[in-house]
This record gives structure tokens, C-alpha cells and sequence, in this order.
């Protein structure tokens, strides 16, 4: 993207989300784990380090933290928001907002994507969303962590 783009670092907390369990059920999540992962996400904290258009992110929950580390542009291996592994590949859709496709190997299973976006009030919107027309929006605050 030729726009200077925006930097995403930070220290995050949720402020609220929406629809998780119902993406987790479109994704074919068993109940009791869905619980356990809707339980798990209720108050994740992200912290976002940015070089340029290389992004680092950390995200940590009650139950577990994951760290995943790329460059916008070019392709990378993660895990969808069910777990399975996947070979993403983030763009810039705006100096604002990235998106990301998601490709499992067999292309066995739903498929993924996701967004990450800073609004103009300062707000981080993740949205994970599965092609079978489910999506969680996830809305992070600014916060300063000791």
C-alpha cells in the first residue's frame, strides 16, 4: 500500500464481543468446548508490536496465550480461530484495516478470515468471520498494562 499505513501497536483489553459462540457452533465446535473457549475468551488482553508492515501478536486468555507473528503482503502459517492450521495471507484493505484469508491445507472445512481495524476513536475491531455467513466482532480498548 503506498498510504502511510496506520501502526497498530499497543496494549489492548476486550470491550465487548459478539457472536463468538455462534461462529465457533458454524464452525462445527463441539458444545463443551465451546464452553470452555467462550469462557476462555471473556476478557482476552492483546499486545501488538509493529515494524513497518510486520505486525507481532500476542494474545493471552485464562486458559492459554498464542503469539503470531507477520508481514502484510506475505503469506504465513497460524491456526484458524477453531485451531485448525492454516496458511494466511494479510493485505492492507485501507492505511487502517487489514484483512486476512485463511487456507487449510486439504481445504477441508469451513473457510476463515479475519479483519483487524483501528477506528478513528482509537478502537481495535477484530472480526473473525467463517464463509457459512457467521461472524464475532470483537471490540478492543487502549489500556495500559502493569
Amino acid at each position: 500500500m503506498e498510504n502511510k499505513v496506520t501502526d497498530f501497536s499497543g496494549k489492548w483489553k476486550m470491550k465487548s464481543s459478539e457472536n463468538f459462540e455462534d461462529l465457533l457452533k458454524a464452525l462445527g465446535v463441539n458444545v463443551f468446548l465451546r464452553k470452555i473457549a467462550v469462557a476462555a475468551a471473556s476478557s482476552p488482553a492483546v499486545e501488538i508490536t509493529q515494524q513497518g508492515e510486520t505486525l507481532s501478536i500476542k494474545t493471552s486468555t485464562s486458559v492459554r496465550t498464542t503469539h503470531v507473528s507477520f508481514t502484510v503482503g506475505q503469506s504465513f502459517n497460524e491456526a484458524t480461530v477453531d485451531g485448525r492450521p492454516c496458511t494466511s495471507f494479510p493485505k492492507w484493505e485501507t492505511a487502517r484495516k487489514i484483512s486476512c484469508e485463511q487456507t487449510l491445507p486439504k481445504g477441508d472445512g469451513p473457510k476463515t478470515a479475519w479483519t483487524r481495524e483501528l477506528t478513528n476513536d482509537g478502537d481495535l475491531i477484530l472480526l473473525p468471520s467463517c464463509y457459512r455467513g457467521h461472524t464475532n466482532m470483537v471490540i478492543f480498548g487502549p489500556t495500559v498494562w502493569t
